[in-house]
């Protein structure tokens, strides 16, 4: 029960690329996320496809060789603490002097570099947005990092968290706090399946570095 492998996929990962989950007291299974709790524990890729999955196939029931509960909302349960999570390590941070708030400064924090990724408020305005990402794309083009943006929380969930109002976008910056709120939210958009769209960005940027030096 010790072998990281997932019992869906049964494809062997990385600790940080699954979730472990024990049984309770009680023969309910919960997630283990911190990967402390006592007992036996069987791992299952780190996504929500996954998690529901398991749950569908009663593979846990398997897994652990018993007859468990398994609730049926067990990837919200998941998704909640991971979001609390991430959220209170931006709150931490924000705390830490990591975070920086509103437009101007989050474009500041970007092209400078001093950004390891920028939060958009799911309710925020495209054009906010666009011009964000005209940033980053510009920093990573002039061979600055590549900057994450994720849009994981509505602006009242960052409000709460950062202690503000009208929290659109901030920026996470390259400090310790900063480093560790970072985990959290690729640990959470991970759990949501990812961001195609930044993937494809930075991809297209590497290509026409690639080209460019083709062509010296």
């Amino acid at each position: 029960m010790n072998d990281r492998t997932c019992i869906v996929s049964r494809e062997r990962r990385e600790p940080d690329e699954l979730i472990r989950f024990v049984v309770a007291p009680d023969g309910t299974v919960v997630p283990d996320l911190k990967r402390k709790l006592p007992g036996r524990g069987c791992w299952v890729s780190a996504d929500r496809l996954h998690v529901e999955k398991a749950v569908a196939k009663n593979l846990f029931a398997r897994a652990f060789k018993r007859q468990v509960g398994v609730p049926p909302a067990l990837a919200d349960m998941v998704d909640g603490i991971l979001a609390q999570s991430a959220l209170g390590a931006v709150g931490l941070a924000r705390k830490a002097g990591a975070v920086a708030l509103g437009a101007a400064k989050v474009d500041n924090a970007v092209r400078s570099g001093e950004a390891l990724l920028v939060l958009h408020a799911t309710d925020a305005s495209p054009d906010g947005v666009r011009k964000v990402t005209q940033a980053r794309r510009a920093t990573a083009h002039l061979g600055g990092p590549e900057i994450r943006a994720y849009k994981l929380f509505s602006e009242a969930e960052l409000g709460l968290a950062l202690g503000g109002t009208n929290v659109i976008h901030a920026a996470v910056l390259a400090q310790e706090a900063g480093r560790a709120a970072a985990r959290r939210v690729a640990a959470l958009d991970r759990y949501r399946g990812g961001s195609p769209d930044d993937e494809a960005m930075f991809a297209a940027i590497a290509e026409d570095e690639t080209a460019a030096e083709d062509m010296e």
